[in-house]
């Protein structure tokens, strides 16, 4: 799955308009939120970018992915000047691959969405860990605290 994940990350546009190029030399966040601008998502990528130096030291790459469109995603991350990458991926093809769509429930109502998910991809292009149904809170630092016991 990993390969894939990769081979759909050449395909898809990005905040700086840059082809993708996966580095062996450096693990590989991906976050999945739902939208951009929301209380939540905008929390979890500013969380991100607070650690985003801590990420590189650890030399992870983070990439921040959801289905808006590559103008949203650019305004998105002009306005919160996020460090990192946004990918736009409108046709929901990876966001499926990596298992981030399915059934969600707020308010009692049930509907079919982003599930916010987290994958970590190691240096030799293998999934090390996926974090399912995320809560924001604290979220970056257990993502942290894993690549540190790893590293």
């Amino acid at each position: 799955m990993s390969k894939k994940i990769i081979k759909f990350l050449t395909v898809l546009p990005y905040t700086s308009k840059k082809k993708f190029e996966f580095d062996k030399k450096k693990n590989l966040v991906i976050f999945v939120y739902p939208k951009d601008n929301t209380p939540g998502c905008t929390n979890e990528a500013n969380d991100f970018a607070k650690s985003y130096k801590i990420f590189k030291k650890y030399n992870t790459e983070v990439i921040g992915l959801s289905k808006d469109s590559i103008e949203s995603h650019i305004k998105f991350k002009n306005k919160n000047k996020f460090p990192f990458e946004l990918v736009s991926d409108v046709d929901i093809k990876l966001i499926k691959e990596i298992g981030a769509w399915g059934e969600k429930s707020m308010y009692g109502k049930k509907f079919i969405g982003i599930k916010r998910t987290t994958i970590l991809i190691g240096k030799n292009q293998k999934i090390i860990k996926i974090w399912n149904n995320v809560k924001v809170k604290g979220h970056v630092k257990s993502i942290l605290d894993y690549i540190k016991e790893i590293s």
